[in-house]
C-alpha cells in the first residue's frame, strides 16, 4: 500500500524523488536488493573515475598551475556536466578540485538504487574532468571519424530535426557487439529508424571493418573510447540547456527534462566493468536506462536489463524508452532514414549530377484535379540512370501531382520544399536547393546498388502519403531526363514560381487582418514563441506567414495558429494586445510583451533554431549579423555559437535576436530602429547570396546603389578597430542616424 500522505505534504518533491519513494514503499528493503551486484560495480566503478580524475587532475596542477584555462573548444556552456548540474561555470584548472571533492563524498557504501544514481553522477563529473584534461594537454581524439565534445555547431546543426521529433531519440552504444557484422545490423537498424547514435569503444573498430559510414553526416557520433562515452552525456545536458530553456544549476529540473524529453537508452554490448556500469548508471541518473546483451546475476527493472536477442534488441530498447517510430516501407534498393540527410556526395564518389548549374533542373510540385492523375504512377520520360556513364550530368525535372479533396494551391510551395528532405533520406542520394535551383547527385555506391531515377518516385509517393495523410489522397510523380523536355516544363514551372513570389511580395503586415504562431521548437525550448507576419519570416528561415496559413489548414491543431491582430498598441514598434496575450499564454506566462519592430526593447525571443544572429555594434551605432556557416569572429567579439547560447532557449535579450536570412530584405526589417542602413556588418557569403534583394531595398529607402558595398564583411575585419575606418570612409549611413543606446 502507497502511503499518499508524504506526496501531500511534500508538494516539491522531483519526479526521481517521488519514484524513489514509491519504490520503497512497495518492495521495501526487498527492492534495493535487485541489482545488488550491479549497484556494488557502480560503488566500485565511481571510486575509480573519481580517483582517475583527481590524478590526472594533479598532474595537470602541477604542470600547468591553477590559473590554467580549462574548457571544450567552441561552446558557450563551459564543461556541460558541471553547468548543467550544478550551474558552476568552470573555467580555470583551480576550480575542479572542490567539485571533485563534493563527488567523492557523493559516493555511498550502501548498496541501493538511489546511492548507485548518486555513484553515477560521479562519474559523469569525473569523465569531464579526464576529458577536459585532454583537451588541455592537446592529445584529445584528432583523427576522422572520431568525434571527441561535439561542439555547438553541430548541437546546433540537428536542432530542427530534434525539435520536431524527426529524430526520435538517441542510442549510446559501448562496448564490443559478438561480431562486426551484429554491431553493423544494429547500427543500420536505428539509422532506418531515424535515431541519433552515440558509440564508444572497440564498436567503432568493428564498424569500420563493416565500412559503415560514421561521423556527424550521418547522425552516427564515434566520440572516442572509455571516459570519451561522457560526450553523449553533455551533448543531452547542453539540449537541456540550449532547447530547453532550463538555467544552469537546476539539477532536478534537468533530470525531468532529460527522462521526458531526450528519450535516449544505452546499448551495452559484450564485457561489463566497474566503469563502465558506474557510467550506465550516470546516465540512469539522467533518465536513461540500459539495455546489456550480457547476463545479470540480477537486473534492475526498467533501468538496466538484460536482452541477449540482436534480432529485436533496438525494438526491446526502443520499446523499453518509450519510443515508437511509424515506420514507411519503401520499395527502394538504399538505407533510408533522416540519419543520410547530412550525407555529402563528392565529386570523386559521384555517378551522376543533375542541376547545381552543370545541367537545367527543376522540381515542382502541383494541385490536380481527380482525372489528371494515376495514384502512385511513377513514370521516367527520357534515360534512365544506368543509361549514363560514369560522371555524367544530366538534365532532369521531377513533377509531383498532387490529388486531395482538402488540397489547396497554398499548400503547394510547403509540400514542395519536402522533396529536399525526402530525397536527401536516402543513402547515397544528394539534394540541395530547391525549385530551379535545386542540385543532386546520385553516390557510385547507390548506383552499384540498383539506384534508378523512378525510385525518386517511389520515395516522394510513400513519403507524401505518409506525412501528409490528411490533404494528400493521391501521388503521381513523373521524372524527365531529356533535354528538350525538361526545356519545356521549366517554363511553366518558373510561372508557377514566379505566381507563388507574387502572391508572397503582395502581402503585408498591415493588409492582413491575423498572423500566425510557430510553436514548433517548444518540444526543447518551451518558453520560446515565434510569431510569423508576411513580412516576417520565421527565424528559422523556413515557415512564411503563407506557410504558416497553409501548416493551420492542414493541422489546425498543429503548431502554427492564426494570431487575430486587432488594433495596435504602438504602430511604430509593433505591439498588438492580442499578440502579447497569445504570447503570454503559450510562452507559459514568461513572456508577457513582444514588439516586432525593433530589436532594443522587448524583441522576439529565440530558441535555437535560427539562421542568423542579429546583434548591436554600439560604437559604429549599429547592428551586425552572422550565420550559422559563418564559422568566424565578429565585431562583437563572439561567434555564431557563443551568440547562439546567449540569445537561445526562450528568453527576451535587447540588442540580440536570432532572425531568419530573408528577414534582412523586410521592410519591416527593425523598422522603428532605422531598418537596413542599420546593418553595419555581415558575413561575405551572406551578402553575396542576398545583394539583388538587398540592392533593392536599398533603392526603395533611398540609400543609394551603392550601400550593399558601403557594409562591411570578414575581409574588411572582425573587430570594431578594423572596420571602424572602413565604414567612416564609406560613408556609412548608420553614423547619421539617432544613438541606438
Amino acid at each position: 500500500m502507497i502511503d499518499l500522505s508524504v506526496f501531500q505534504n511534500n508538494p516539491d518533491l522531483s519526479v526521481f524523488e517521488k519514484e524513489r519513494i514509491m519504490s520503497e514503499q512497495l518492495f521495501g528493503v526487498e527492492n534495493n536488493l535487485k541489482g545488488m551486484s550491479l549497484f556494488k560495480k557502480a560503488y566500485d566503478g565511481a571510486v575509480i573515475a573519481v580517483s582517475y580524475a583527481e590524478i590526472l587532475l594533479h598532474r595537470a596542477l602541477r604542470d600547468f598551475g591553477p590559473d590554467a584555462p580549462v574548457g571544450y573548444p567552441d561552446t558557450a556552456y563551459f564543461l556541460p556536466v558541471f553547468t548543467a548540474l550544478s550551474g558552476e561555470k568552470i573555467t580555470k584548472l583551480g576550480e575542479i578540485r572542490p567539485v571533485l571533492n563534493r563527488m567523492r563524498h557523493q559516493i555511498r557504501e550502501e548498496l541501493t538504487f538511489e546511492n548507485a544514481r548518486l555513484a553515477g553522477e560521479a562519474t559523469l563529473y569525473a569523465a569531464e574532468v579526464i576529458e577536459a584534461l585532454h583537451y588541455l594537454r592537446k592529445d584529445e581524439p584528432k583523427v576522422d571519424p572520431w568525434t571527441g565534445f561535439l561542439t555547438d555547431p553541430v548541437l546546433r546543426m540537428y536542432g530542427i530535426k530534434l525539435v520536431d521529433w524527426t529524430i526520435p531519440g538517441q542510442a549510446v552504444i559501448l562496448g564490443r557487439a559478438k561480431t562486426s557484422a551484429h554491431a553493423r545490423q544494429i547500427v543500420e537498424e536505428l539509422m532506418g529508424k531515424g535515431m541519433m547514435i552515440f558509440l564508444s569503444d572497440e564498436v567503432i573498430e568493428q564498424l569500420l571493418e563493416e565500412n559503415m559510414k560514421l561521423g556527424v553526416d550521418y547522425i552516427c557520433f564515434p566520440v572516442g573510447n572509455f571516459t570519451q562515452v561522457v560526450h553523449a552525456a553533455n551533448y543531452a545536458l547542453r539540449a537541456g540547456l540550449a532547447f530547453g530553456g532550463i538555467p544552469p544549476g537546476r539539477r532536478e529540473e534537468m533530470r525531468d527534462y532529460q527522462r521526458r524529453r531526450v528519450r535516449a537508452f544505452v546499448l551495452q554490448l559484450g564485457e561489463i566493468d566497474e566503469v563502465k556500469v558506474a557510467a550506465e548508471f550516470g546516465a540512469i541518473f539522467l533518465g536513461f536506462p540500459t539495455i546489456t546483451d550480457q547476463p545479470l546475476e540480477e537486473e534492475v527493472p526498467d533501468w538496466y536489463v538484460s536482452h541477449p536477442d540482436y534480432s529485436d534488441l533496438v525494438k526491446f530498447a526502443m520499446e523499453l524508452r518509450g519510443i515508437k517510430v511509424t515506420e514507411v516501407k519503401i520499395n527502394i534498393p538504399l538505407n533510408f532514414g533522416p540519419a543520410f540527410e547530412g550525407e555529402t556526395i563528392r565529386k570523386e564518389d559521384m555517378f551522376l549530377e543533375m542541376g547545381g548549374g552543370r545541367t537545367t533542373a527543376f522540381e515542382l510540385l502541383r494541385m490536380v484535379d481527380l482525372g489528371q492523375i494515376e495514384d502512385e504512377k511513377v513514370t521516367v520520360v527520357g534515360p534512365e540512370a544506368d543509361a549514363f556513364p560514369e560522371g555524367g550530368q544530366v538534365p532532369l525535372g521531377i513533377v509531383v501531382d498532387i490529388y486531395g479533396r482538402k488540397m489547396q494551391e497554398d499548400f503547394e510551395p510547403v509540400l514542395e520544399r519536402r522533396i529536399h528532405y525526402f530525397i536527401n533520406y536516402a543513402e547515397g542520394l544528394w539534394h540541395v536547393a530547391q525549385r530551379d535551383l535545386c542540385w543532386l547527385r546520385v553516390s557510385k555506391e547507390a548506383a552499384a546498388k540498383g539506384f534508378r531515377f523512378r525510385h525518386y518516385g517511389d520515395i516522394l509517393v510513400a513519403k507524401f502519403k505518409s506525412e501528409f495523410p490528411s490533404i494528400v489522397d493521391r501521388v503521381q510523380v513523373t521524372i524527365y531526363t531529356k533535354q528538350e523536355d525538361v526545356d519545356r516544363l521549366i517554363k511553366e514551372a518558373r510561372e508557377r514560381y514566379r505566381r507563388r513570389d507574387e502572391r508572397l511580395k503582395g502581402l503585408t503586415d498591415d493588409a492582413v487582418n491575423e498572423f500566425y504562431s510557430c510553436t514548433l521548437c517548444q518540444s526543447f525550448a518551451p518558453n520560446h514563441v515565434c510569431v510569423v507576419a508576411p513580412e516576417r519570416i520565421g527565424l528559422c528561415g523556413a515557415v512564411s506567414w503563407l506557410d504558416g496559413k497553409a501548416s493551420f489548414e492542414i493541422n489546425p491543431t498543429g503548431p502554427n495558429q492564426p494570431i487575430v491582430k486587432g488594433p495596435a498598441l504602438d504602430e511604430v514598434r509593433g505591439m498588438w494586445q492580442s499578440v502579447n496575450e497569445f504570447v503570454y499564454r503559450k510562452s507559459n506566462q514568461n513572456v508577457a510583451e513582444v514588439y516586432l519592430y525593433t530589436l532594443m526593447e522587448k524583441p522576439m525571443t529565440s530558441c535555437g533554431c535560427f539562421e542568423a544572429i542579429m546583434a548591436i555594434v554600439p560604437e559604429v551605432n549599429g547592428v551586425m549579423i552572422t550565420t550559422r556557416e559563418h564559422k568566424g569572429m565578429t565585431p562583437v567579439g563572439m561567434t555564431f555559437s557563443t551568440l547562439a547560447g546567449m540569445v537561445g532557449g526562450g528568453t527576451q535579450t535587447p540588442g540580440f535576436m536570432g532572425i531568419g536570412k530573408h528577414y534582412l530584405v523586410s521592410r519591416k526589417f527593425i523598422k522603428a530602429d532605422g531598418g537596413l542602413a542599420r546593418v553595419v556588418w555581415m558575413p561575405k557569403e551572406l551578402k553575396e547570396k542576398l545583394r539583388e534583394d538587398l540592392v533593392a531595398r536599398a533603392r526603395e529607402e533611398g540609400l543609394g546603389e551603392d550601400f550593399v558595398d558601403k557594409i562591411a564583411d570578414e575581409t574588411v575585419g572582425t573587430t570594431v578597430e578594423e572596420i571602424l575606418p572602413f565604414l567612416e570612409e564609406k560613408g556609412h549611413p548608420a553614423f547619421s542616424l539617432p544613438p541606438l543606446i
